[in-house]
């Protein structure tokens, strides 16, 4: 039997659902979600007899207009399914994509856009259906390696650095007080301070509190300290057999000793302790694999994942109609999906 629907975020259906998937992130988990408080976040599930295919979106209105698109959270996310991918039949993929595509006419939706995962390969259950665009590379610790060939493969400088930094009196504990995560917080923000970063990334103090203490996925704040002062820290998700690291910043008084090497280091200890497979440590600045930030975390590993979006336009008429409207020249913006959206 076929069957298809729409859950809303206060649904404890979500939750039931993400459980039971066969691979999930907690970037699919109903916890996560209900972080996004602007929007209205749901989760589209296609299901034949008792198996699914499940992607949670995030529908938003389109500024100065009475117009709806669709996104997804922050991160990596995309469809999962109750089993493997390729398992899953052409006639359950073809339900999933035409039932949502009817869902996003019906919704009077402009346009479609997801990031994916870039450790669950889930291109199959979207080919054909709209775009699936590749980004970059992120940057995977491949965990089920020996810890001493894990730490083989680091770059000699930074396995320099990371034993200078313990012989210099560094250690790294995970926050146990809320001072200690309002003051990591605070390097957040100064963190984004300095590099410019845009409005959205400043997520509120109650966005790590909730992600620090939700039911659905575990999370933890590692810190590197010298004299119990904090010199770095990262943010941590721990789902099922992935390690994410979400945030990461430092005080910029110890900047020079390269304190988030430590803490990406004791981060891998941990996964291996925790019998984790992955610790992926993401790509670099807006989606980029040619940069500083890439670079510094390529020091860690050499396996890579790629990373892709999704996008699609539903509306053909109205999505040029937008572009005009908000006066984007289309041709400066071929990379940005949505286009009428560069200047938000």
């Amino acid at each position: 039997m076929n069957r298809f629907l729409v859950i809303e975020i206060s649904d404890p259906r979500w939750t039931d659902i993400i459980s039971s998937a066969y691979q999930y992130d907690f970037y699919h988990t109903q916890s996560y979600s209900q972080l996004e408080r602007k929007h209205r976040p749901i989760l589209c599930v296609a299901f034949k007899n008792y198996d699914f295919i499940a992607i949670p979106l995030i529908i938003r209105k389109i500024d100065g207009t009475d117009l709806f698109d669709c996104t997804s959270v922050y991160g990596y996310c995309g469809p999962i399914s109750n089993i493997p991918f390729e398992s899953i039949s052409k006639e359950h993929i073809l339900f999933f994509q035409l039932e949502l595509l009817s869902f996003f006419k019906e919704s009077h939706l402009i346009s479609v856009f997801s990031r994916l995962h870039p450790i669950l390969n889930q291109n199959s259950t979207l080919e054909n259906f709209g775009i699936i665009k590749e980004i970059n590379k992120t940057v995977v610790i491949d965990l089920t390696l020996p810890k001493e060939e894990q730490y083989k493969r680091y770059r000699k400088n930074h396995r320099k650095d990371i034993e200078r930094l313990r012989k210099e009196g560094f250690i790294v504990s995970e926050a146990s007080t809320n001072s200690e995560i309002d003051f990591f917080i605070q390097l957040y923000y100064d963190l984004m301070s300095r590099i410019k970063a845009h409005q959205s990334y400043y997520f509120d103090r109650e966005y790590f509190y909730q992600l620090l203490n939700n039911p659905n996925f575990k999370a933890k704040l590692l810190l590197a300290k010298k004299n119990n002062e904090i010199a770095a820290g990262g943010l941590f998700t721990f789902t099922n057999n992935i390690i994410q690291s979400h945030l990461t910043c430092d005080n910029i008084k110890y900047r020079k000793y390269s304190p988030v090497k430590l803490v990406f280091d004791n981060a891998r200890l941990l996964g291996c302790d925790l019998n984790m497979k992955f610790l992926h440590l993401g790509g670099g600045k807006h989606g980029s694999s040619d940069d500083s930030l890439f670079n510094f975390k390529a020091g860690f590993s050499d396996k890579r994942s790629v990373y892709y979006v999704w996008q699609m336009i539903i509306d053909e008429f109205k999505y040029s109609y937008l572009i005009d409207f908000f006066n984007i020249d289309s041709h400066k913006t071929s990379n940005y999906f949505p286009a009428y959206r560069t200047k938000q």
